[in-house]
C-alpha cells in the first residue's frame, strides 16, 4: 500500500513552528508502516510572493514559478526533520524510497494536481489531501456561516465545482480541475481532511473512519 498526502500550504506558518514539528513527527511514524509521498503546497508564504510580483508582471507562468519556490521551501522546513533530497519532478520522486517530500513542479500545476499525478505514477492506494477545513463544503465556510459539510461527493459533482480551466498563479479552489480529472480518470480514492487535526489526519491515511469527505470515483 503506497499513500500519497497533499498537505495544504495553509497548514505551514512560520508562526507556529509546533504543528510543523508535529506532521513531520508524524510522517515518520506513519512512514515505519506505509510508504508515504508527501506534497506540499505553498499557502500564505507563496500568495505573499506572487501578489508582490504582480504589481510589475503579468506573466502567469513566471507568477507560478515563483509559487513553485514556495512550496519547495515549505517542503524544506518539513523535511528538515528527514533530511532527505527534494525532488524536482514526478518521476524523480516516484523513483525515490519513501518517505518523499516535495513541492510544486512546473508552472500551471498546483501542488494538489501534483499529488494526484505523483498517486497515478506510483499506483497509489489512496490520495489524501489535508486542508485547512474539515472537508469539502457546498459553499466556502470561510464566507458563508450556513456552509454545510458533504460526508461524501462524487467526482463527477466535483469535477463540476473545480470547473476546466487553469486558475490564476497562487489561487486556491477545493480541489484544482486538473487533480480532479486524474482522480476521475484513474479512479485514485481520496478522501478530504482537516490537516490542522493530525488525529483525524492519521485515520485518513490509513484509510480508517475519519471526519471529512469522501470523493467517490465509483
Amino acid at each position: 500500500m503506497k499513500v500519497v498526502v497533499s498537505l495544504g500550504g495553509s497548514l505551514i506558518s512560520l508562526d507556529k513552528p509546533e504543528y510543523i514539528k508535529e506532521v513531520a513527527e508524524l510522517i515518520k511514524k506513519i512512514s515505519e508502516d506505509i510508504p508515504l509521498y508527501v506534497v506540499v503546497g505553498g499557502g500564505k508564504l507563496a500568495r505573499n510572493y506572487i501578489s508582490t510580483a504582480r504589481k510589475f508582471c503579468n506573466d502567469e507562468r513566471y507568477l507560478d514559478e515563483i509559487g513553485i519556490l514556495a512550496t519547495r521551501l515549505n517542503a524544506m522546513l518539513i523535511n528538515s526533520f528527514l533530511r532527505k533530497k527534494i525532488p524536482k519532478t514526478i518521476e524523480e520522486a516516484s523513483k525515490m524510497a519513501p518517505p518523499v517530500i516535495m513541492g510544486g513542479t512546473t508552472p500551471g500545476h498546483s501542488t494538489d494536481a501534483v499529488a494526484a499525478m505523483l498517486a497515478k505514477e506510483i499506483k497509489a492506494t489512496r490520495l489524501v489531501i489535508a486542508t485547512d477545513v474539515d472537508g469539502i463544503y457546498d459553499k466556502d465556510p470561510k464566507k458563508y456561516k450556513d456552509a454545510k459539510k458533504l460526508d461524501k461527493i462524487h467526482i463527477k459533482e466535483l469535477r463540476k465545482l473545480a470547473g476546466e480551466e487553469w486558475k490564476k498563479a497562487g489561487e486556491s479552489v477545493i480541489i484544482d480541475a486538473i487533480a480532479c480529472k486524474i482522480i476521475d480518470e484513474e479512479k485514485i480514492e481520496t478522501f478530504v481532511v482537516n490537516g490542522k487535526n493530525l488525529e483525524e489526519l492519521e485515520k485518513a491515511i490509513y484509510g480508517k473512519k475519519f471526519n471529512g469527505t469522501i470523493v467517490e470515483i465509483k
